[in-house]
């Protein structure tokens, strides 16, 4: 069974990790060639305080979030926030020279400015690693020369105008993989479009199993379980596929089937109602009435009177 190891401190991790005091204690750009790293680390699952962002190319490690892994050989991108746990499997034999870089940024480096409320915002530090950003060589040199640059202010002199200008090309480079992520939702429209036929499968067959019945109305978290992917990715997947929110998704196919409900069987307003699992009939004429502009009975009825 792993144990659970917290780093809180960039200092701490650059220890552990057999590199050289950092150079300011609040941030750090680590050299993946330079991490030092064992076979008993399989046997912990770690948690930073910190932030983590990455790009990991011919690493021979498979990194896990819960059930979730990933293989690092193809070179991605990912995001990690302070309090995500995570493993890293060092069974892999590497098929490319390892490279590639971390930036660890505490929580402490952006105090009291506006990136210390707004970082969260980006909807990938919530992903799972099996949702990695996969990088163009052309993209790959933007956020390289970013880092060049975040380097060299807290390498050089600090002075008063040093911490807004790397709080400036944290918040660039957190824009840049929020344009990539968007780019890769398009770009993969195989996979993506896929993901979306199992999302509408997993409802219809959640509706026409009268699931609601046992477990209530379907929810984002549900969905995103049953899909092995995180709320977040799947809200922001559908968000461009789609132009809906998981959640107005899962709205729009409920009024569909209360519809179809309604209009095709003798089926009571109550039954259709707990069948997609409203706890009382009143709830979901009230839904489907502000969806729809008619109450149940009136859609039934506009059916029956033509």
């Amino acid at each position: 069974m792993a144990i659970l190891q917290r780093i809180r401190t960039i200092s701490e991790f650059h220890q552990l990790r057999g590199l050289p005091p950092p150079e300011h204690p609040l941030i750090s750009i680590v050299d993946f060639k330079a991490v030092q790293r064992s076979p008993d680390m399989n046997q912990v699952n770690w948690v930073l305080d910190f932030y983590q962002i990455s790009l990991k190319r011919g690493v021979g490690a498979k990194l896990k979030y819960g059930q979730q892994s990933y293989d690092f050989d193809e070179g991605v991108l990912f995001f990690i926030a302070p309090g995500q746990v995570f493993r890293i499997e060092v069974d892999v034999a590497p098929t490319s020279p390892r490279s590639g870089w971390m930036l660890l940024i505490h929580p402490d480096f952006l105090w009291n400015s506006p990136l210390a409320k707004t970082i969260r915002k980006y909807d990938y530090f919530d992903y799972s690693v099996n949702e990695a950003l996969f990088l163009s060589s052309k993209e790959e040199t933007i956020l390289n020369s970013i880092l060049e640059t975040i380097q060299l202010e807290y390498q050089a002199r600090i002075d008063k105008f040093s911490q807004g200008i790397i709080h400036s090309q944290i918040e660039t480079l957190l824009g840049y993989g929020e344009r990539f992520y968007h780019r890769q939702f398009i770009t993969r429209q195989i996979t993506n479009h896929a993901l979306l036929d199992r999302l509408n499968g997993v409802l219809t067959n959640y509706l026409s199993n009268q699931q609601g019945l046992r477990t209530g109305l379907p929810t984002v978290d549900y969905l995103a379980e049953a899909l092995d992917v995180s709320p977040r990715y799947l809200s922001s997947l559908l968000k461009v596929l789609t132009g809906q929110t998981a959640q107005q998704h899962i709205h729009d196919r409920q009024i569909g089937w209360a519809k179809e409900q309604l209009s095709t069987t003798e089926r009571s307003v109550g039954e259709i109602a707990y069948d997609l699992g409203f706890e009382h009939p009143q709830s979901f004429s009230k839904f489907f009435k502000a969806k729809t502009n008619l109450s149940p009975v009136a859609f039934r009825q506009s059916f029956t009177d033509n």
